[in-house]
């Protein structure tokens, strides 16, 4: 197989001739150019990534941090990364943060010693500090659901508070005045949103906020029913839960069955996320949409954008949208 060298004597130029020309340079002389293409096509060399990392100084590839793989949510992460990374000839290094600062920092210089060109993550441990000092003095990142001060256009968000609003204000719309809610880990700041809006739709509605009918959960379907238990053992009668994720959702509805509840005639719930699941559970889930594969689609054209000198349109804030399914239904006393 040809070599970038064979390339660059065969057509009489420099190294840096053909790497300019594989780069995409556009201040090569058409000339040169034309020599480089010729040499190449009587040579049959299709440059490799490692003859893309000598030319332009840059290995093609991108790394990814999650918190774990084992979810819907993260898996459609990482393939919208991936596809829309591959489309345009990169590559993608998969790492996993687990939600430990330790980790994610361990996954960082992991990604930096494999000579990634960026790093797209999804990960709360680390300081807004450390990803900005990241960002402006080793190598760009993006932060897929995180807004981070002096990240810019890499930070690619949805309004979680809206979405948390969103969905206690259709339970009070059904005319549900006592609201469960199943909350997301205190240490996330999705979850802080979601909350948020939650006692927005309350305080619009002119619904006291009741402490006793919060439990804070960790995102998994266990704490879904751990939540529901907690709060049916409590003082605070309820007609409808709000869960931060679907998945918890999940495990609430299954929960109640397990009680002997009938959904929703019982207990209305709602979900967040729209997993792949929502409309596979019975009943089918109502829930909020995140449009996670949008969003991480997002932050891969933002790094072409940044490295690879892509012009791409890039939308940095997204919005939630209810989706209404059999889950939840008037409150009848």
């Amino acid at each position: 197989m040809a070599t970038i060298y064979e390339v660059a004597d065969k057509a009489g130029v420099s190294l840096s001739t053909v790497s300019r020309v594989l780069n995409g340079k556009t201040t090569v002389n058409p000339a040169l150019k034309a020599k480089v293409e010729e040499a190449m096509l009587a040579l049959n060399y299709r440059p490799n990534s490692i003859a893309r990392s000598l030319a332009t100084s840059r290995s093609d590839s991108v790394g990814i941090l999650v918190s774990e793989l084992n979810s819907p949510f993260f898996g459609d992460l990482m393939q919208a990364v991936e596809l829309t990374l591959r489309a345009a000839d990169k590559h993608v290094i998969i790492t996993v943060g687990h939600n430990n600062l330790e980790t994610e920092q361990d996954a960082v210089e992991f990604l930096i010693g494999r000579n990634c060109d960026a790093i797209i993550m999804h990960a709360e441990a680390m300081s807004d500090e450390y990803l900005k000092t990241l960002n402006s003095s080793r190598l760009p990142i993006s932060l897929v659901n995180r807004q981070v001060d002096g990240v810019g256009e890499g930070c690619i968000v949805l309004d979680n508070e809206k979405g948390g609003y969103l969905a206690t204000q259709h339970l009070i719309s059904l005319g549900h005045k006592n609201i469960g809610y199943i909350s997301g880990p205190s240490d996330k700041c999705d979850a802080n949103q979601r909350l948020a809006g939650h006692k927005r739709a309350l305080k619009e509605a002119g619904i006291a906020f009741t402490p006793n009918l919060v439990f804070e959960g960790s995102y998994t379907e266990e704490d879904g029913k751990a939540g529901l238990l907690e709060l049916l053992s409590g003082d605070s009668p309820f007609s409808a839960l709000v869960c931060a994720n679907d998945w918890m959702a999940s495990g609430a509805m299954s929960c109640a069955r397990d009680l002997g509840m009938n959904l929703p005639q019982d207990l209305s719930i709602v979900g967040f996320d729209d997993a792949v699941f929502a409309h596979h559970v019975f009943p089918r889930l109502t829930t909020v949409s995140n449009p996670i594969s949008d969003m991480a689609a997002m932050s891969a054209r933002h790094i072409l954008n940044v490295v690879y000198g892509y012009k791409d349109e890039v939308q940095t804030l997204f919005q939630p949208s209810l989706i209404i399914r059999e889950s939840t239904m008037a409150y009848e006393a």
